[in-house]
């Protein structure tokens, strides 16, 4: 599988990255072997770009990556992990001695043994990483990510981004950036920071693209590499229909109604509407790797197939001409070879 480095870096991503979220239990809980399996299948296609963070399951994700990577010859792959949030002990979980909730508010379907504490300072920074590689039986990590930081962005900026800046410097982690659901701060780091990467999620898709008005922009012009997570818009673009999710809730009726006519237009090109969401992102040079989430190796392997699928020009063509895509935004023009 093609990769590529990030930024300025010598940390190298293939094109495809497997988020692990799903792992973790988002929103149902997924076996052992079938997470175990989820990544062999990964690695069987050639993705050596495995990203998590200790939000996932309360440290389920890390925990099953690290196992299922731990006899990997390590220099082979790349992992991403994120700070942000530490994870504390419940002395008990309901408080008064009783049996352990879920943990099913914050979307995943694990006991809540821990409380997430939001904490962007230095030493904050330092304890997270130390028990992420603690969960992941690594001694070291590639990516550190800053997760979240959307009402933290002054102490993210002021502590947690210098303590990541040293950590690269003393060559402990590879590259350094911070991962979000939005626009307007990531791109004040890229601005105000010397960050290498931006994971952004469900802002540069097929279905909406915000991420092309400052964000990517300002990547390309530094020199700086984007993740895109979320190209399924948390599922809707796999599968739109009434109730889909969509930011982890049911899609409004607009967004929907606009995810039937992509829809609608994809399959007249004889191309499911997952595989044109998947293609979409990579046409845009900031753009150095797309997250595919998978709870099976199915869906693995599913996403390794779109990604070799030939893509018409035409198709392209008409989402733009029924105002699915504005002219100036990137498509993959040529249809993609198999990789």
């Amino acid at each position: 599988m093609r990769g590529t480095t990030l930024g300025r870096t010598a940390v190298r991503v293939t094109e495809l990255a497997y988020g692990a979220a799903g792992i973790g239990n988002l929103f149902r809980p997924v076996p052992d072997e079938e997470a175990a399996a989820a990544i062999d299948a990964a690695w069987d296609a050639g993705i050596r770009t495995f990203d998590t963070a200790p939000h996932y399951g309360l440290g389920l994700s890390e925990r099953r990556l690290g196992a299922a990577l731990r006899d990997r010859p390590r220099d082979t792959y790349t992992v991403s992990t994120k700070v942000g949030r530490l994870l504390v002990p419940h002395d008990d979980a309901d408080g008064q001695g009783g049996e352990t909730a879920d943990d099913l508010a914050d979307g995943f379907a694990v006991p809540a043994t821990h409380r997430r504490v939001w904490d962007f300072s230095a030493d904050g920074v330092r304890r997270s990483l130390e028990a992420s590689l603690d969960r992941l039986g690594l001694d070291r990590v590639d990516i550190v990510l800053l997760h979240d930081p959307d009402d933290h962005a002054e102490q993210a900026l002021d502590e947690a981004y210098p303590a990541l800046e040293r950590l690269r410097g003393e060559g402990v982690v590879g590259a350094i950036g911070v991962g979000m659901n939005q626009c307007p701060v990531p791109t004040r780091f890229l601005r105000e920071t010397d960050i290498d990467v931006v994971l952004l999620a469900g802002r540069y898709t097929l279905l909406e693209q915000e991420g092309l008005a400052e964000l990517l922009p300002e990547a390309e012009a530094r020199g700086r590499s984007v993740l895109i997570g979320g190209v399924f818009n948390s599922g809707l673009l796999t599968d739109p229909r009434p109730g889909a999710t969509y930011d982890y809730a049911p899609a409004p009726g607009p967004v929907l109604d606009r995810a039937l006519r992509l829809k609608a237009v994809t399959e007249r090109h004889g191309v499911p509407l997952r595989g044109a969401a998947l293609a979409f992102p990579f046409a845009h040079p900031a753009v150095a790797s797309v997250l595919t989430g998978a709870r099976s190796a199915e869906e693995v392997r599913d996403a390794v197939d779109l990604l070799g699928r030939p893509l018409p020009a035409a198709l392209w063509d008409e989402l733009r001409a029924e105002g699915l895509l504005a002219p100036d935004t990137p498509v993959p023009l040529e249809e993609k070879e198999p990789s």
